[in-house]
């Protein structure tokens, strides 16, 4: 998580949203980080085709109970697999072919044996059954957990949030980013009166004789495990409509009319998206937002709010510039991750930045599409006073361990500087579209990110990329000057062979300057009586700047 000691740390370090502060700083990894975080063959010799989870949620005793039915394709010859679920949750029974398996925990990891090998090629299923009393969230959404809460009128409001903690806190599955289920059925019931809202579209409704109705929804696209998630409450429903796409909202009785006015910035912002990043990559499953007693995660399909109905992040704007007063937070941020994080997932939750960054940098496109470029980079400007540079972005790979809070913020000034060393508008929106349409329901790495930019460009971003990611510290340019008064500059970097260009001006001529710099001093000719008189683009490059005398 951010680390922000200043009037914004309440909201900003809630901000580092959903999972920073449930990976933290780690000097060791535990077995269970080695369990929940690698891949070794019990995972990668099977792939999830699909989930049918199909649980009865109790809010009084705050206890759930049912089943899971993984669908699998064999890889790999196997006899065992890895599923995962915590340790507090009860395991029933786990079905294969109407027999029971016999199987092995191992902290939140479920070691489960076949009696026949299974064959390679081959499609197979089995039916977990589980039962207990879920982990209780202290803070959702940045700890994972259940939130049970109440509306105005005393009914039960309840909702999960599991990022960075795990989806197996809930339900059992390969808790692992690579392995997305194709498709998802979730059926959850509750007492009659009551709502729930999952993924995707709600196919029936079914009233079951003991007082509960069983909702049952249906997601036909890719979904990160994490993503799966319920929504209990007596929800008012209304809907609208951009293009072929249904946009449906579930909101508090209480809170309808605020919400159908709140609402009204989705339009305007699938306007810009669209544009941006190209269409809505889940329109089978349809856009929701749904109202949450925590304030917002980024469920695909059912993007959670709970921003009270109000601009700005709980009516604070984090880069304070009065920017991000204009528009409302969390809607704008977390369907930004329809995009980047649900359609295009990383592997490996190392690689969250993949998530963060390209989503907070989508924060700043929708201030250029609504306002112009201008406020965009002022806004992004702002944000770099919550910036912590305080470790890497990326995090230790195959450890169940994410980088620094830095991945939201950092990364989108990052961002921000390659379209400045790119250097063509018109080329750097069709990257960005580009990007998502090669990589949407698929899950990837760093290293990906870096193929296309580099290819897509014909440039060499991977020092760019490589310091900012890997590294604390952000690139320095220094300048010196000698004894005749000649300007030098340099980049300070950890990355050997360091290339970015850089803007300047004399201030006093306006006219502006473009020099490729590297790690050695190189002579800039320009006029100038004193260092007062050099302007550098510091809003277009997340840089230091330092006078070096020597």
């Amino acid at each position: 998580m951010t680390r922000i000691y200043s009037l914004l740390f309440i909201f900003c370090v809630c901000f580092s949203m959903q999972s920073q502060l449930l990976s933290g700083e780690k000097n060791q990894f535990s077995r269970a980080d080695t369990l929940r975080g690698s891949l070794r063959p019990e995972r990668t010799s099977f792939d999830v085709l699909s989930y049918n989870l199909d649980i009865k949620l109790n809010p009084e005793e705050r206890f759930i109970s049912g089943f899971n039915k993984i669908e699998f394709q064999v890889l790999k010859k196997t006899s065992r697999i890895q599923l995962d679920l915590f340790q507090n949750m009860k395991i029933d029974s786990i079905v294969f072919n109407s027999e029971n398996l016999t199987y092995e925990r191992d902290e939140n990891a479920v070691f489960i044996d076949f009696k026949n090998p299974l064959k390679k090629g081959t499609t197979a299923r089995l039916t977990f059954f589980y039962s207990g009393y879920p982990v209780v969230a202290k803070n959702a959404p940045w700890d994972g957990g259940f939130v049970f809460s109440e509306d105005k009128s005393g009914k039960p409001f309840i909702a999960v949030a599991v990022q960075g903690t795990g989806a197996s806190l809930w339900y059992p599955n390969k808790d692992h980013q690579s392995d997305e289920p194709d498709s998802a059925d979730i059926k959850v019931s509750v007492p009659n009166g009551l709502m729930n809202v999952s993924n995707g579209r709600l196919i029936e409704e079914i009233p079951l004789k003991n007082g509960y109705t069983k909702w049952h929804w249906r997601v036909e696209h890719p979904i990160n495990n994490y993503n799966i998630t319920l929504n209990v409450a007596d929800y008012a429903h209304f809907e609208d409509k951009y293009e072929e796409l249904t946009l449906d909202y579930y909101v508090l009785k209480e809170n309808l009319e605020k919400a159908k006015k709140q609402f009204q910035q989705v339009k305007p912002m699938m306007d810009c998206f669209y544009a941006k990043f190209g269409e809505y990559p889940f329109q089978k499953d349809g856009f929701k937002l749904v109202e949450t007693p925590y304030l917002g995660m980024e469920h695909q399909s059912a993007v959670a709010y709970g921003n009270g109905y109000q601009n700005g992040y709980l009516g604070n704007d984090m880069s304070n510039t009065g920017v991000g007063l204009k528009w409302d937070f969390i809607i704008i941020h977390e369907s930004a991750h329809e995009w980047f994080g649900n359609s295009v997932s990383a592997a490996d939750i190392a690689d969250m930045w993949i998530h963060e960054s390209f989503t907070a940098y989508a924060e700043s496109v929708y201030v250029e599409c609504q306002y112009g470029k201008k406020e965009a980079i002022t806004y992004l400007y702002g944000l770099r006073n919550i910036i912590a540079n305080d470790r890497p972005v990326i995090g230790e790979y195959g450890m169940n361990h994410e980088g620094s809070g830095d991945m939201y913020y950092k990364g989108a000034n990052m961002l921000n500087t390659l379209r400045s060393t790119i250097n063509d508008d018109q080329k750097w929106w069709s990257l960005l579209k580009g990007f998502h349409e090669t990589f949407k329901y698929k899950t990837i790495s760093a290293g990906d990110v870096i193929e296309f930019y580099n290819k897509s460009t014909e440039l060499n971003l991977e020092p760019i990329f490589h310091q900012y990611l890997n590294y604390a510290d952000i690139p320095e340019l220094q300048l010196k000057f000698d004894e005749s008064n000649r300007l030098f500059m340099r980049w300070e970097t950890d990355v050997e062979n360091f290339v970015m260009p850089i803007e300047f001006q004399n201030s006093s001529k306006k006219n502006i300057r473009r020099e490729n710099i590297t790690n050695q001093w190189k002579l800039i000719n320009i006029e100038l009586i004193n260092i007062e008189e050099l302007a550098i683009n510091k809003f277009g490059y997340y840089i230091n700047i330092k006078k070096i005398n020597e």
